[in-house]
């Protein structure tokens, strides 16, 4: 079986290098394991070095979002032909040991999408992104009903089934609420995994702030009311 691992990037020269080399335990039945680094604009080196790290550097011209970041990284999956896919953010705050958790889940207990869950233990993610996932997460809820407890994690898994039937058009952080929309949409067998969160200095300035929060609700009412 072939992983794609797919990690949206934006000027994160800093941690992009050892994001892609640390070493991941063996995963029971992955044959083949490729990283995607999507450079979504970077005007840093970050695309260099992931190079020299050993991922396959998609570059993005310009800067254009995380949403369209990922939806490159999944193409790039169903190009090379992957039985799964994992994303995670490149600041360094998701774990890559935990993505065998991710595979297990998929390929032994049949789930079609798992989702990383920081909000599973509180105790590691700041109170400022507490309440802002706490936000979004109603707001998913109330837009595409289904209820998560951390719908904007980054860290995902998705079998073949489910990422080669998503239709997914976000180009912002919205894309998040709206992979949980497909998960309700393809009535998707789901799971959320509790996972670890190294909350650097850095990776505390990367990501969703409230100052953007608003945009993202009015893309998703948008999204919603043009269907």
């Amino acid at each position: 079986m072939t992983l794609a691992i797919l990690i949206p990037d934006f000027n994160e020269e800093k941690t992009i290098t050892r994001v892609i080399k640390k070493k991941t335990q063996k995963i029971a039945g992955i044959n083949k394991k490729i990283v995607f680094l999507i450079d979504d604009g970077s005007v840093d080196r970050t695309a260099e070095f992931a190079k020299k790290a050993g991922a396959q550097v998609l570059v993005l011209p310009i800067n254009q979002g995380v949403g369209t970041a990922t939806i490159t990284g999944i193409e790039a999956a169903k190009i090379i032909g992957a039985d799964l896919a994992v994303t995670l953010d490149a600041d360094g705050q998701h774990d890559p040991g935990e993505i065998s958790k991710i595979v297990s889940l998929i390929t032994r207990k049949k789930y079609d999408v798992v989702l990383g869950a920081r909000l599973l233990d509180r105790h590691q993610m700041p109170i400022y992104k507490i309440i802002g996932n706490s936000i979004m997460n109603w707001i998913t809820y109330v837009l595409v009903g289904l209820w998560v407890k951390d719908s904007q994690s980054g860290f995902k898994g998705f079998s073949k089934k489910a990422f080669s039937q998503f239709k997914l058009t976000s180009s912002g952080y919205e894309i998040c609420s709206e992979i949980i929309g497909e998960i309700k949409r393809l009535n998707l067998k789901y799971i959320e995994l509790p996972v670890k969160t190294i909350y650097s200095d850095h990776s505390k300035k990367r990501g969703q702030f409230s100052l953007n929060a608003v945009n993202i609700i009015l893309r998703l009412i948008i999204k919603k009311i043009t269907g």
